[in-house]
Parts: structure tokens; C-alpha cells; sequence
């Protein structure tokens, strides 16, 4: 057999194995765990997620992607009541629950993971929590630095906010999800962004500025030098997974009623726990 026949039958020969995504995984194991209302719960929140940020749609508030302490219990506690001790049926329904729950348990643990990934949506900005936002800046001018994707500045727009949304665009060479821009950014970075916009601006609204890097101080510290009276509205991990040690260490947090309010709508849901705060 000449070379060319043999590539081709090994290449009829070949089993495809097709590697389910994130989203069929989670459709899967809401079939798998229909009798469990806690876990078609969670499941439902995130297939609802995803549905809405396909459309390009600023998805609803998470509640905490965790499962129940006691889950294993309750699911042994209905195979019991559901089949009799030694009945085989039994034993495979288990069986099913006792080999999906651990992939269950990791794959709602890393739903951030997979909306970085999809979508470039690193903090997870819902409808709910840009809506408060929106009622917040009650009109006046806003400028968006690091916007990434822009889906802050897209949910501000959509409430009638004027913003300028800016970001220096530099990681979308690299990062397939940058090629989706929700809305228009202009090709700036958060420095360069405050020197052209500083004379038009009330707000400036820095979300999960990246970890180690001291941009953030840097604006900070030139918003101070200007001497203008610009507020500084940051959404991130103190201490944590966004942002410089230089930009918490330096940070004035301006604690009242509005920053409560507006955190409502921006609770964990994972292990990272960003929260907004007001800077000075």
C-alpha cells in the first residue's frame, strides 16, 4: 500500500472524540441532577448568564456558585427513599451522582474562568449593579479607564449616562475575546486618557485595574496633582487579585451610604471578593 492510501485510511480510521464545552458540561449535569432544586439553582443562574452575554446583554445578579455543605447527603438520602437497599438500578443512580459531583463542584467554581475566557469579562459587571451606578452619576460626565471590552460603560450608556469609555487596547493582540468590543473605547491609556479628558470629567471609573501594575497608582497620583475635584470610583480586590500594593497602600476609601448602596449589587460569587469603593 503506497504512502497516500495508507494516510487516508488511517485518517477514515480515526475516532473524533468530541471534548464537551463549559456550557454542555453545565447543560449535562442540570439533566443529571433534575431532582436536586439547590443545584438546578445555581445551574440555571449560570445558563441564564451566558444566554443574556450572548446577546450582548449585561447578564443578572449571581448568587454564590457554591455547593451545599450537606449536597452528598441529601442526594444519598433520595437514592434511599427512591430505591430499595440492593437494588441495582440504585446502585447506578448513585454511582452517576457520586462520578459527576466533584466535575459538578469545579466547573461552577471556575465559571469566572470561563467568562474571561468567552467573553473578556474579567470583573462581573451585572444589569442590576450598572443601573444603581447609572442613578448614582445622575447625569454627570464620566470617564472609563481600562474599559477592557466595555461592558461598564456599555450598561452606563444604555441608562443614558455619558461616558467616556478608554482602554489601551495593547492585550487585544493577543486575547481572541478583545476582537468583541460591546461598545466604542477609545484607544487610551488610563494616564493618557486623564490628560485629555480631565477638564470634562466629574467621575472616573477604574474596575479591576491589573494586579502588580502601578498604573493605578499613577492615576491616582496625577488625579491628586491636578488639584481638580474628580472622584475616583474603583471596583477591585483589596489586597487580593486586582491592582498595585503601591495603589491600596495609598488609597483614601471614602466610606458613606451610596458605597453601600451601589455594593448591593456587586456581591461575591467565587473566591474573589471585589467590591467598589470611592477613592480620594
Amino acid at each position: 500500500m503506497d504512502k497516500k492510501k495508507l494516510l487516508k485510511k488511517m485518517k477514515k480510521n480515526k475516532k473524533i472524540t468530541h471534548q464537551p464545552s463549559y456550557i454542555e458540561r453545565i447543560k449535562h449535569y442540570y439533566e443529571v441532577f433534575s431532582d436536586f432544586s439547590d443545584i438546578k439553582y445555581l445551574l440555571n443562574n449560570i445558563l441564564e448568564a451566558d444566554r443574556l452575554l450572548q446577546q450582548n446583554q449585561l447578564p443578572q445578579d449571581l448568587p454564590e456558585l457554591l455547593l451545599p455543605d450537606d449536597i452528598q447527603d441529601t442526594i444519598f438520602a433520595f437514592v434511599n427513599n427512591k430505591y430499595p437497599m440492593g437494588d441495582p438500578k440504585g446502585d447506578q443512580v448513585w454511582n452517576e451522582y457520586v462520578d459527576n459531583l466533584p466535575k459538578l463542584d469545579k466547573d461552577i467554581r471556575e465559571f469566572r474562568d470561563y467568562l474571561e475566557d468567552e467573553y473578556g469579562m474579567w470583573a462581573y459587571i451585572s444589569a442590576p449593579f450598572v443601573n444603581d451606578l447609572a442613578k448614582f452619576l445622575n447625569g454627570h460626565k464620566v470617564l472609563e479607564v481600562m474599559a477592557g471590552n466595555g461592558y461598564i460603560s456599555k450598561g452606563l450608556r444604555d441608562n443614558g449616562a455619558d461616558v467616556i469609555c478608554t482602554d489601551s487596547l495593547a492585550w487585544t493582540k493577543e486575547n481572541e475575546t478583545g476582537k468583541h468590543l460591546l461598545t466604542d473605547v477609545e484607544a487610551l491609556d488610563a494616564i493618557e486618557a486623564f490628560e485629555k479628558y480631565q477638564d470634562d470629567i466629574d467621575y472616573i471609573i477604574m474596575c479591576w485595574s491589573p494586579d502588580g501594575i502601578d498604573i493605578d497608582w499613577r492615576l491616582l497620583s496625577a488625579i491628586r496633582e491636578s488639584g481638580k475635584d474628580i472622584a475616583l470610583i474603583t471596583i477591585g480586590e483589596k489586597y487580593g487579585a486586582t491592582d498595585s500594593k503601591q495603589f491600596w497602600d495609598n488609597a483614601e476609601f471614602i466610606e458613606n451610604d451610596d458605597v453601600t448602596k451601589l455594593n448591593q449589587h456587586h456581591q461575591r460569587f467565587d473566591l474573589i471578593d471585589d467590591q467598589l469603593y470611592f477613592v480620594k
